[in-house]
């Protein structure tokens, strides 16, 4: 609710909060193109009530997105608290692709497989930065090869999307192909 506005009646605000669950829900499920009828309908209420809270997919994607995205925070903490970088460095990259297999909408958004908001954006720049720490952490202690920068995160991010997208269940697999290749 923007700064000023009245407060939702307690119908609004329920057929609000029910949109949201409908909408977190079927983006987890299906990805972030889920049609918009689909959360209506899965929320029992009218296109019109949905329009009426989110006038765009990319108002859901701001109300539900930032706070998924800062999971990725946490995962860099966790990086950075364990001893060894490297470990850390792959802890960091399997919790990454865990929360992409779990959750299509996530996946999409790092992916970009949408446009995102200027909101999703700074959410998505702030847990890569937190990134970049866990991979010069590694390449400071030698564990990870010199020549990856934290810049190759993100095709990183969109092959994996990808292979997780098709193929959920080998997604793991693939990773250790790549992880064995990074290690020095």
């Amino acid at each position: 609710m923007a700064t000023g506005s009245k407060p939702l009646r307690a119908d609004a605000a329920r057929n609000r909060d029910k949109l949201l669950a409908a909408a977190t829900r079927a983006f987890g499920e299906q990805g972030l193109d889920v049609p918009l009828e689909q959360i209506a309908r899965t929320a029992g209420v009218s296109i019109g009530t949905l329009y009426a809270h989110f006038p765009t997919r990319e108002a859901f994607a701001d109300a539900i997105l930032p706070a998924q995205l800062a999971a990725l925070d946490d995962l860099a903490a966790a990086a950075l608290a364990e001893p060894d970088p490297w470990l850390g460095f792959t802890g960091f990259i399997d919790g990454l692709f865990a929360l992409q297999a779990k959750d299509h909408g996530l996946n999409d958004a790092l992916a970009r497989r949408q446009p995102l908001s200027p909101a999703v954006l700074e959410a998505c720049r702030s847990g890569f930065e937190h990134a970049a720490k866990v991979v010069d952490r590694a390449k400071a202690a030698g564990q990870l090869r010199a020549d990856f920068t934290p810049a190759d995160l993100a095709p990183l991010v969109s092959a994996m999307s990808q292979v997780i997208r098709e193929s959920p269940e080998v997604w793991r697999r693939h990773l250790a192909f790549f992880l064995d290749g990074l290690r020095t």
